[in-house]
């Protein structure tokens, strides 16, 4: 294992685990976009371009979009 691989899993271990233990709904929101974007990166380390554009789009744009979307539709109104 490279020193770039190791410390890019690395940083997915933190932002999985800073996803895990945000108390906060919408800040877990914006660090799950972070984790995308960190998987993204771990695979085009990894040799996985294709995947990396799936996670890219997906992780990083799409779910967090639709969460915060959710989030706006469910808060009550002051």
């Amino acid at each position: 294992m490279s020193l770039a691989e190791a410390l890019v899993l690395l940083a997915v271990a933190v932002c999985g685990t800073g996803v895990a233990l945000a108390r906060n709904t919408l800040h877990a929101v914006i660090v799950y976009s972070g984790f995308g974007t960190m998987l993204a990166v771990a695979f085009v380390v990894l040799h996985a371009p294709d995947v990396a554009l799936s996670e890219l789009a997906v992780g990083t744009v799409a779910v967090p979009l639709i969460a915060l979307i959710a989030l706006a539709k469910t808060r009550p109104q002051p």
